[in-house]
């Protein structure tokens, strides 16, 4: 054995072949700060053994590497900005340190090798995949660039046009389409790879293979013509910027630093590299991308606890109320395994609700992400019934029926006559409380709510809605049943709006007395898309969600928070509505929608609305971008605040995570809270004193202001529960 460390070995084989083996102690290998001084160490005991001729690098997990420990390298990025390039250098150094190895080297990639763990497989001059074998660079979708001399190896292995698409989409490639591309060098099955590497290196060796001159085309500059050199980086250029638009910077940033680098030898280029992530790692983006990966590990961490915990699978499902959420969700849940029973009171309503998954499957079939033969399987795992005899054997029943208090207390109560004693009842509902419904159950705690966002396949999110008496039991089994959708679920406890719309509301109140107070409609809607980053504009959302919709929201809001969210006077929302225009569902709210002469939808605000709205708004003010950002999201903020020190939502990671989820949060602010943290505790504050005479949504807690005193982190500290 030439070394023995905790996470790899580095041991000699016959013929003089080192097999460097990682081999971590968890489920899969990381590259964390360990890791690599182990690295650092195994290359120089190979670089000072006599007898070693050659490397074969190996996995002894199902997966090659699957990329950095961002939780460790995250602490690295709060290194000063001087300084931050020669600490990733450091870093970068030990991979070239392999590369330099005076032997021909080899990886044998199974599994995921992705980030610093394809980094990992560039350094070696060959490689070898099985058909298990996921491969890619995603480093973009955390904000950042490959740090370990993947911008300087793959432009120089596959080309930089190739290299550029890899970097800026993060999108990870199968074992033979990474062969197309030249990034690796052959594909065997998974049960013939360590072999078939070890083959290559005694061909490498024996000096049937060129590996100095394969391995001195990565140490050069890349060979590229001025038109060549032109005509690509112009192309992409442009392609970034219209793709990724001016929120998202890593894209913009890794052409940019290929532009000047692929011009350079290794050691030049390396060094730019190492400049440009550390410039990258210290931008808001990158904070904020990073810490939405970490959040998403809390719930999906959270989810699979629930999983582990729980004694009895859900084996077979229903959905009571066979409408488009109805159907949403029977899809979902057919779609991945879980049998599912739809019922419903009348056929018209069943047929809808099959149709609504059949055109969901249909859409993927057409578009070549299905095949026919699961498309009918899908189909053949949601059965249509008018009876409730159907559900009386289902483990957990979602009803899903219209959103009225009257109707779904006697629906509930008819299904409990009828599932088993350990069946599990929940109920879709985005307003209704959990408590109040919970009185016509017999048994209160084998009952929860159960939200999910429409379109159902779309959108991630479920809200699992625990009332005053829902057994932990029962909201792990509705977590774990979620997670199997395939949807990401966080636990809220009940309140009027539960989570994502009381939150969502503030916010849809300070747009209204923002066009109260004189704002233009479209120039918000235009502030909020482009400048601040939301998918909709608030009136748009609006139309979206529904006028109608919205305004009964409002009502529930209204009398469960009567000083904080009382009905503002002349709200645009009901003089809308009053008027009968709904949004999208009726073709007319803030906008009036219709079809232009190819068929395409299309908007344009309705000057009838905004002759009405004149009529209780001021006239001839214009607000900037900054103060209807503010007046917009302070709201917003402090209530995600109150939800955080009411215990309302368990963590500032799932608060984050569900507003991006449910509402489309820009994902490059983080979440709410990521949202206050890098504006600053202090900043927020003293923004939101500027319009605390507006009203109570935007009179900060005084827990914010505790915290904001005490230095801390929403995300490190319990927050104090009022």
């Amino acid at each position: 054995m030439l070394y023995q460390g905790d996470s790899l070995t580095a041991q000699l084989l016959d013929d003089g072949i080192v097999e460097l083996q990682f081999n971590a102690k968890g489920s899969v290998n990381v590259l964390n700060l360990a890791t690599l001084q182990e690295y650092k160490q195994a290359i120089e005991a190979i670089a000072a053994s006599s007898e070693a001729k050659g490397v074969v690098v190996t996995s002894a997990k199902s997966s090659f590497i699957a990329g950095a420990d961002i939780t460790e390298f995250t602490e690295m990025f709060k290194t000063p900005d001087d300084e931050i390039a020669g600490v990733f250098k450091s870093s970068s150094d030990i991979f070239d340190q392999f590369e330099d190895l005076q032997v021909p080297t080899v990886a044998a990639i199974t599994g995921f090798a992705l980030g610093g763990g394809c980094e990992t497989a560039l350094v070696c001059d060959y490689r070898i995949a099985d058909t298990t074998a996921r491969i890619g660079l995603p480093e973009v979708k955390l904000g950042l660039m490959p740090g370990f001399g993947g911008t300087v190896r793959l432009p120089r292995i596959i080309g930089v046009d190739n290299a550029l698409e890899w970097m800026t989409t993060g999108k990870p490639y199968k074992a033979q389409e990474a062969l197309s591309f030249n990034a690796i060098d052959a594909v065997s099955a998974p049960e013939d790879l360590r072999d078939s590497a070890i083959k290559m290196l005694k061909q490498a060796i024996a000096g049937s293979l060129d590996w100095k001159a394969k391995r001195q085309e990565k140490l050069e500059s890349v060979k590229l013509s001025e038109i060549e050199h032109i005509m690509s980086f112009n192309t992409a250029k442009g392609m970034v910027a219209a793709k990724a638009g001016k929120h998202y910077p890593a894209p913009m940033a890794m052409v940019k630093l290929l532009e000047k680098s692929v011009l350079l030898d290794r050691t030049q280029a390396m060094l730019m590299e190492n400049q440009a992530f550390g410039l990258l790692a210290k931008t808001d983006a990158a904070a904020a991308q990073v810490g939405l990966f970490l959040s998403d590990q809390v719930v999906k961490g959270k989810a699979k606890k629930a999983a582990k915990s729980v004694t009895n699978q859900v084996q077979r499902a229903a959905v009571l109320g066979a409408g488009i959420m109805g159907g949403g969700i029977a899809y979902q849940s057919a779609y991945k395994g879980t049998p599912i029973v739809m019922k419903d009171i009348n056929n018209k309503a069943l047929d809808l609700g099959l149709s609504t998954a059949a055109d969901i499957l249909g859409k993927q079939v057409e578009r070549g992400r299905l095949n026919a033969k699961k498309m009918a399987s899908v189909l053949n795992n949601i059965t249509p019934s008018l009876n409730y005899d159907s559900i009386k054997d289902t483990d957990i029943v979602v009803e899903a029926v219209v959103e009225n208090p009257n109707v779904k207390a006697a629906v509930l109560k008819e299904v409990q006559g009828v599932v088993s004693d350990s069946a599990i009842i929940t109920s879709n509902t985005s307003t209704i409380s959990i408590d109040l419904l919970a009185k016509s159950m017999s048994k209160p705690e084998r009952f929860c709510g159960m939200h999910f966002f429409n379109p159902v396949h779309k959108m991630p999110l479920v809200e699992v809605i625990r009332g005053k008496d829902t057994s932990d039991e029962t909201i792990a089994s509705v977590v774990a049943y979620a997670a199997s959708m395939g949807k990401s679920p966080i636990v809220v406890n009940d309140c009027p709006g539960f989570y994502i719309n009381r939150v969502l509301f503030p916010y849809l109140a300070g747009f209204s007395q923002l066009v109260l107070d004189g704002a233009d409609i479209a120039t918000v809607d235009k502030v909020m898309e482009k400048e601040f980053g939301w998918p909709m504009g608030p009136a748009y959302l609006l139309d979206v969600v529904g006028l109608d919709t919205a305004n009964h929201c409002t009502h529930v809001m209204a009398d469960g928070f009567p000083t904080r969210m009382a009905q503002i006077e002349n709200d645009p929302i009901s003089l809308l509505v009053n008027d009968s225009r709904y949004g999208q569902k009726n073709g007319v709210g803030f906008y009036e929608y219709s079809k232009d002469k190819r068929g395409r939808p299309q908007k344009v605000l309705s000057q009838d609305s905004l002759n009405m709205l004149a009529a209780v708004s001021k006239q001839g003010v214009e607000f900037g971008k900054d103060e209807i950002i503010a007046r917009l999201m302070i709201p917003m903020v402090n209530e995600t605040i109150r939800c955080l020190e009411e215990g309302i939502v368990a963590s500032a990671a799932e608060a984050d995570m569900g507003m991006i989820y449910g509402l489309g949060f820009p994902p490059f602010r983080g979440g709410p809270i990521r949202y206050l943290e890098t504006l600053g505790l202090n900043e927020f504050i003293a923004m939101a004193d500027q319009y605390a005479h507006l009203g109570e949504y935007y009179q900060v807690t005084d827990g914010l202001r505790e915290m904001a005193a005490s230095g801390k982190s929403y995300f490190s500290t319990d927050v104090k529960k009022g």
